[in-house]
C-alpha cells in the first residue's frame, strides 16, 4: 500500500522534470528529440495511468499538447495509437488528435477513444472528411444523434465531392433529400453535370438564398434560371406529385414464397440477379423489417453505402451483394474496380453496427407512423 501511494508522486516529479525537457526540446528545433521525448512521456503516462489523478493527467495534457503541434505526422499517429484505448487518456490531445486532418492520426483515436464525447464527435462529423465519418462509424457503440448525424453528413460530403460521379438517378435522390436543406440543395445544384430538369425541379423548391447561390454558380445561365424558376413552379403546380411504383404484385410474389416457406437467401439471391426492381425492394423491405421508401432510396443512391449497410444487417452473403450492385434493374453497372472497393467496405463493416444503423432507421420509423396525423 505503501509503495502504490507514492506512485503518483513519482509519476508527478518525473513529469515535472520533463516539463523542463520540453521547454529545450522545443527550444532546439529537432523534431526527431520532440518526438523521442514524446514516446518517454507517453511511456511514463500508460505506466503509471491507473494510478493518475486528474491533476497529474492535466499535466501530462499539457506535456503531450505542447509537444503533439510540433512533431511529424508519423509521432503523432504513434501517440494516437497507443493513447486511443487508455480509457483515463489525457482529454485535450486527444481532442487534439481526433480533430487531426491526416487519418492516419485521428482514425485510431475517432475509433476507440471513450474520452470523445457525443458533442466531439458531432463536432468532427460536420468539420472533417469521409475518411473522418467512417473512423467514427466503426466505434464499438453510437448514439441514434450521432448515427443521424453520420448519414446526414455523408450524403453532404457526397455531394460537395466533386470527383463523385453520380447518375440520373442518384442525382433524383439527391434532389428528393435536399428538401428543405440548404446546404445540400446548393451543394447539388452546383455540380455543373445535374441534368437540366433536376436542376429545374432542384430550382422550384430552393429558397431564396439557395437560389441566389445557384444564379452565381451558373453566370452563363442566370436569365434561363430566373425563367426556369416561374415555369417549373408553375408546372409542378399543375401536376401535383407524380405517381409512385407499383409495389402490389412484387408484394404478392414475396408474401407466396413467404407461405410456402421458400423466401430463403437462396431465392434471395435469384431475385437480386434477375427480378425486377420493385421485386429486389420488397424482399429487402421485408427482410430487415425497413419501410419500402428507405430502401428504394438506398437502392437508388449512386453510392451503396446504406445498401452495403443493409446487407450486412440482414446477413446477406457477398455473392447476392454483388448480385444487387451489377444487376440492371436498379440501374448499376459496377466496375471490378468498383465491386473490389465494396467487397473490402463489406467485409470491414460489422454486424452490430450494421444491425445498429438499421434498427435507427427501423425505430424513427415505427415512431413516425405512430405519429398522431
Amino acid at each position: 500500500m505503501k509503495g502504490r501511494a507514492q506512485a503518483p508522486i513519482a509519476l508527478s516529479m518525473t513529469a515535472m522534470q520533463l516539463l523542463t525537457q520540453v521547454e529545450d526540446a522545443m527550444a532546439s528545433g529537432s523534431a526527431a528529440r520532440r518526438g523521442k521525448i514524446v514516446r518517454h512521456v507517453t511511456d511514463l503516462f500508460i505506466v503509471g495511468s491507473a494510478q493518475c489523478t486528474e491533476q497529474e493527467i492535466a499535466l501530462f495534457d499539457d506535456v503531450l499538447t505542447r509537444l503533439a503541434a510540433e512533431i511529424e505526422t508519423s509521432a503523432r499517429a504513434l501517440l494516437a495509437v497507443r493513447l486511443a484505448p487508455v480509457e483515463n487518456a489525457p482529454p485535450r490531445i486527444i481532442h487534439a488528435l481526433a480533430f487531426d486532418d491526416e487519418i492516419d492520426v485521428a482514425g485510431p483515436v475517432l475509433e476507440q477513444s471513450v474520452r470523445l464525447d457525443d458533442g466531439a464527435l458531432l463536432e468532427n462529423a460536420r468539420q472533417k472528411g469521409q475518411a473522418h465519418l467512417l473512423a467514427i462509424s466503426r466505434r464499438q457503440a453510437l448514439s441514434e444523434q450521432v448515427i443521424a448525424a453520420l448519414h446526414q453528413q455523408v450524403v453532404l460530403s457526397t455531394a460537395e465531392n466533386r470527383g463523385a460521379r453520380f447518375s440520373a438517378a442518384g442525382f433524383s435522390v439527391m434532389v428528393r433529400r435536399a428538401d428543405g436543406d440548404d446546404r445540400l440543395a446548393a451543394s447539388v445544384g452546383a455540380r455543373p453535370e445535374i441534368p437540366q430538369h433536376l436542376f429545374n425541379k432542384l430550382l422550384a423548391k430552393a429558397s431564396k438564398s439557395v437560389r441566389a447561390k445557384l444564379e452565381a454558380a451558373h453566370p452563363q445561365a442566370r436569365r434561363e434560371v430566373r425563367l426556369a424558376i416561374e415555369e417549373v413552379t408553375e408546372r409542378l403546380r399543375a401536376e401535383g406529385p407524380a405517381a409512385p411504383l407499383d409495389y402490389g404484385a412484387a408484394r404478392a410474389y414475396i408474401d407466396a414464397l413467404q407461405r410456402r416457406g421458400q423466401f430463403d437467401e437462396r431465392k434471395l439471391e435469384m431475385i437480386a440477379s434477375v427480378g425486377r426492381f420493385e421485386e429486389i425492394a420488397v424482399a429487402l423491405s421485408v427482410k430487415c423489417q425497413l419501410p419500402l421508401e428507405f430502401v428504394e432510396r438506398a437502392l437508388t443512391q449512386e453510392r451503396s453505402e446504406m445498401l452495403l449497410v443493409i446487407a450486412k444487417a440482414a446477413g446477406l452473403p457477398w455473392s447476392t451483394v454483388k448480385a444487387m450492385l451489377t444487376g440492371r434493374a436498379i440501374g448499376r453497372h459496377a466496375s471490378g474496380g468498383d465491386l473490389a472497393q465494396a467487397l473490402a467496405s463489406y467485409e470491414r463493416l460489422k454486424g452490430e453496427l450494421a444491425r445498429e444503423i438499421v434498427g435507427f432507421h427501423r425505430r424513427r420509423a415505427e415512431a413516425g407512423s405512430r405519429a398522431p396525423i
